[in-house]
């Protein structure tokens, strides 16, 4: 197994670690949760990379690259939904959009066709990345001391931490960035399934 690859298996290990430590009631276990997504960010930055520099593309990591994001991602969210961290029907719509994206993915396979993943896709992936993120530092700034405060907590606009607002803009576009590529990917694709119509 290849570098890249290996990265991407890890993403689901560091999915895991960060869900248990998130819900655990170990000291700091939010910032704890935090590294650990920041660690599986970075992975999957670095699997791309490594995969296309190298030339090591393989069918494993067109497949399993994508799903060890959507794995990562959806699971951070709905766990946000279980604290009260984001509303309900955002994550609705992210989730639903990565279970059409795999569904037809699916379908693509049993048509021996493999549906790579798309430029404005990754963007997306970035975005949610960010938003998360954000939810994580808004939620544990408050750990990190003096140097927390002073970093996260300045009032740059209005009455309030510059935190709050651009964890609540990041989540936006993250949504947004969310249902247009996935109604992207389903137009750019729809002969996959509406030739069986």
């Amino acid at each position: 197994m290849n570098l890249p690859n290996k990265l991407t298996i890890s993403r689901f290990v560091l999915t895991v670690a960060f869900l248990l430590v998130m819900f655990s009631q170990v000291r700091f276990h939010e910032s704890i949760a935090l590294v650990l997504f920041v660690a599986g960010g970075i992975s999957d930055f670095l699997d791309g990379e490594i995969a296309r520099r190298r030339k090591l593309i393989t069918n494993f990591g067109i497949l399993m690259d994508p799903l060890a994001d959507k794995i990562m991602v959806c699971s951070a969210f709905i766990a946000f939904v279980g604290l009260r961290w984001i509303p309900a029907w955002m994550v609705v719509i992210v989730v639903a959009r990565e279970l059409v994206i795999t569904g037809l993915r699916l379908l693509a396979a049993s048509k021996n066709m493999v549906l790579a993943a798309e430029g404005y896709g990754k963007h997306k992936t970035i975005s949610q990345i960010t938003a998360i993120i954000s939810i994580f530092v808004l939620h544990s700034y408050g750990d990190w001391g003096q140097a927390g405060q002073v970093i996260f907590g300045c009032h740059l606009i209005g009455g309030s931490p510059w935190v709050i607002w651009f964890t609540d803009l990041s989540v936006w576009i993250a949504v947004a960035l969310t249902f247009i590529s996935g109604w992207l990917y389903l137009w750019r694709n729809r002969a996959i399934y509406l030739n069986d119509m």
